[in-house]
């Protein structure tokens, strides 16, 4: 399954990538598979996508949890939270 992965802020500087077009196993299906899944590059990549960071996600442009579903060709971003007033 191929998919688009677009990183922001903080992450796009700790991982040296702002976008990437990734082929995903067939056994990751949610975006909690895909973080875990991101965790295995190196330290850096565990250190944000490992569950102890806040790592917010949207897929094609909607915001959503860690459940959410990927299907083949969806965009997935991935910022830090945003706070302001």
């Amino acid at each position: 399954m191929n998919i688009k992965i677009l990183y922001f802020a903080r992450i796009k500087e700790a991982v040296n990538y702002s976008t990437e077009e990734l082929d995903l196993p067939s056994d990751i299906s949610t975006v909690t598979a895909l973080k875990h899944h991101l965790s295995q590059r190196g330290a850096n990549w565990a250190n944000l996508f490992n569950g102890k960071q806040v790592i917010r996600a949207a897929i094609n442009h909607t915001l959503v949890d860690d459940l959410a579903k990927i299907q083949a060709g969806d965009e997935v971003a991935f910022f830090p939270p945003v706070t302001g007033g």
